[in-house]
């Protein structure tokens, strides 16, 4: 299947999306306050790429989830929550020797910090030799993010190494969000890294603003993000609450973003990325896999932590049906 396919076989005989990446057991503060003077956490599971395989499984997209845990209560939980919603979590491994990624939530009145205690985690010990795995040999679309190769580099190889092949000898296509966390990039290299990955990909995602901060604020809008990046198949430029535009080939699709109430944005982006790769492999337009990427970001912003409800089949239905006024308006 190429990057831009419309498979028509049924949904169930497809290959998997398989996510790869690390998944961390998060505390935050209950009831939203800043850490310091927090008498109660609470335990909930934060991952980019394990909340897009969550939000693929809910579009019902066969999904597996990839990586390795510490053999430790925090690892057995997030196995749990994973698998729970739907996700194959065959190809995640336990280590015996590393711990599971801890990041701790620290609430402010603007903004949410994260503290992230990760260094020399179970996930941080991926290497190329994971493409040998059946779990990743067998997929039907790999998806990846920039958070991965910032973890350690043996996880930075493990992502050159699903890359570097040209498209033509690749077993599947490879999506790759941008998701730059400057946190864990304290070398300075994330610009070079990043660019060279994204270029690589055969569907990439990134945010408009967060090119401008890798790349330049030359990058004014989504066709200079595109003369930037050439070279991925399929090209999302997101442009915050906005819009979002798909580069397919020469052509390019803008779809605002419906009106949504914000609780917490943590996690629209993974949505918003499942819901696109959703919408291509159930055979969607670029226009409506944008939508159905909105939508799914919707739910996420609607709640404090990385998951939410989607609407009800139905309702789904008619949202990607609606006429441009009543999709702006959000009703």
């Amino acid at each position: 299947m190429t990057a831009t396919a419309r498979p028509g076989a049924r949904r169930a005989a497809r290959p998997p999306v398989t996510c790869i990446g690390e998944t961390m057991a998060a505390l935050v503060p209950e009831p939203a306050a800043p850490l310091e003077g927090a008498d109660h956490l609470g335990v909930r599971i934060a991952g980019a790429e394990s909340n897009v395989a969550v939000y693929l499984a809910d579009h019902g997209v066969s999904a597996r989830w990839v990586s390795a845990l510490g053999d430790d209560p925090f690892g057995r939980r997030i196995r749990g929550e994973v698998a729970a919603a739907g996700v194959d979590i065959s190809g995640v491994r336990t280590d015996p020797h590393r711990p599971t990624g801890l990041l701790v939530k620290d609430p402010g009145t603007d903004s949410t910090r994260v503290h992230y205690y990760r260094r020399g985690s179970a996930a941080s010990a991926l290497a190329p030799d994971l493409l040998d795995d059946d779990a990743v040999r067998s997929a039907g679309l790999i998806h990846l993010s920039g958070i991965t190769p910032a973890l350690s580099p043996s996880c930075r190889d493990l992502v050159a190494a699903l890359l570097e092949p040209p498209e033509a000898e690749r077993p599947c296509p490879v999506s790759f969000d941008v998701n730059h966390r400057p946190a864990l990039w304290p070398d300075g290299t994330a610009p070079a890294v990043l660019l060279a990955f994204a270029r690589r990909a055969d569907i990439t995602f990134v945010g408009l603003d967060e090119a401008q901060a890798l790349w330049g604020e030359q990058l004014r809008d989504a066709a200079h993000v595109r003369e930037l990046l050439p070279e991925p198949r399929i090209l999302v430029v997101k442009d915050g609450g906005r819009a979002a535009t798909a580069f397919d080939g020469p052509r390019a699709h803008t779809v605002p973003a419906p009106r949504v109430e914000v609780v917490e944005p943590v996690g629209a982006g993974d949505a918003f990325a499942a819901g696109f790769l959703a919408g291509l492999l159930r055979g969607e337009d670029t226009v409506r896999a944008l939508r159905l990427g909105h939508l799914t970001a919707g739910a996420a912003l609607r709640v404090t932590g990385d998951h939410g409800p989607l609407p009800g089949p139905e309702r789904l239905a008619a949202l990607l049906d609606a006429a441009p006024e009543e999709w702006a308006s959000g009703r």
